[in-house]
């Protein structure tokens, strides 16, 4: 009888081991907060769109992990740091979030950074751009998944400085992302042996943008970098047109562009664009069907690469919380995540480095004619395709605190 008894006793104590009690996810649950802009210029690129794609992988994962059910709640930053960090201390301090995902206007997302490391809860970043994030200001509680502004710059700037474009003038948005997406460019341009002539900053989400037109077209530099996002750029580009810029022998290069931005812009405007991103709808199997099912229930608009990006990084925290058991500790699971290698269907197989770095391959595109395109949302043909250990900074030289 004695023996029967240790025999169940040990049993019961493999079981806790194999499936932690849901005490061990604070407050039996995991919250997963989706912080973004639901309202203005960047809403088209993360917005709603974010939000599905979150619901979309905790749908995939089965709703729980571990028994435990999972849940989705989202607001909107307006794109003010100030009201991004009191909604994320609301969130961690009373409202039991575990992880903030996604994050537009990288001025927002560096300072939940810090909050989030304050308060030891997971940061998984999708819209920010600014490289800082795994440079100085890396931290041990945040992933930044899909793309920055050292890709970016690498990727259109160093394409099209090899093709002639070796005088620039930055039209720049003036806040955190501008100020570094303009910071990386400049450094590919001079490194390739080209020029600056001039540089001008404008506002977030500036309506007028003709007296910072006048100036770049006064310059005469050949490439006129777009250093902004969303509606900023499909306004900077609809207005360069009417000055008629590129028909007076200039170029634009627009350095953050979505595939919503090209739908804005429709293809007879923004045909012959280069840009970089790190997902495409049309990539390949997965993607498509991935994107069908996100297109259903977004009244037919394709995802961006932020969307994905969501979906994916939040696929991969519910895969480390699996693994570990606990959501307690946000560094143990941030650090969970860099043990595990990363495989999802829209992304590939990649990795997190020490800095909190998603690697994985970025594609150079050029948008289509009007007469190449088969369809809706048909815009990018590939031009290159750079591998995951070339697309993004190499790690020593992020100056990332991590990194020994």
């Amino acid at each position: 009888m004695k023996g029967s008894l240790l025999a169940t006793g040990a049993a019961i104590a493999a079981f806790a081991l194999a499936f932690p009690a849901a005490a061990d996810f604070t407050g039996g649950k995991v919250r997963i907060g989706v912080l973004n802009d639901q309202s203005s210029l960047y809403a088209d690129i993360t917005g709603q769109g974010s939000v599905v794609a979150a619901r979309m992988a905790v749908e995939d994962w089965g709703g729980k992990v571990r028994g435990v059910p999972i849940e989705v709640v989202f607001a909107d930053h307006q794109n003010k740091p100030d009201v991004g960090a009191n909604i994320s201390r609301q969130w961690y301090d009373t409202e039991g979030v575990d992880v903030i995902v996604d994050v537009p206007t990288s001025s927002v997302a560096l300072a939940i950074n810090e909050i989030t490391r304050e308060k030891n809860k997971v940061f998984l970043v999708s819209g920010a751009a600014t490289s800082d994030l795994t440079g100085p200001k890396c931290s041990p509680n945040t992933v930044h998944w899909t793309y920055d502004t050292w890709a970016l710059a690498n990727g259109t700037g160093s394409a099209i400085v090899q093709t002639g474009g070796d005088s620039w003038f930055f039209l720049t948005a003036d806040y955190a992302f501008g100020h570094a997406l303009e910071r990386d460019t400049e450094a590919v341009v001079l490194k390739a042996g080209g020029k600056v002539l001039g540089k001008v900053r404008h506002p977030l989400n500036n309506p007028d943008f003709s007296s910072y037109l006048l100036q770049a077209q006064a310059s005469r530099a050949k490439i006129i970098g777009l250093a902004n996002a969303g509606g900023d750029t499909i306004n900077s580009i609809k207005q360069a047109a009417e000055f008629g810029i590129v028909a007076g022998g200039q170029n634009l290069a627009g350095l953050l562009v979505f595939i919503t931005d090209v739908h804005g812009l429709g293809l007879q405007t923004a045909q012959g664009l280069i840009l970089t991103e790190s997902f495409y709808w049309d990539l390949n199997d997965q993607t498509r069907a991935w994107s069908k099912r996100f297109a259903e229930r977004m009244n037919g608009r394709m995802p961006t690469m932020v969307q994905a990006g969501v979906y994916a990084a939040v696929t991969h925290y519910l895969k480390a919380l699996d693994a570990l058991g606990s959501d307690a500790d946000g560094r143990a699971v941030v650090a969970k995540m860099k043990e595990i290698p990363t495989d999802d269907p829209l992304f590939g197989k990649g990795q997190i480095r020490i800095d909190g770095r998603k690697l994985h391959p970025v594609y150079l595109f050029e948008v289509k004619k009007p007469a190449e395109s088969k369809g809706p949302w048909d815009y990018y043909k590939l031009k290159a395709t750079i591998p995951a250990e070339r697309a993004f900074r190499p790690l020593a030289e992020g100056n990332c605190p991590l990194v020994k």
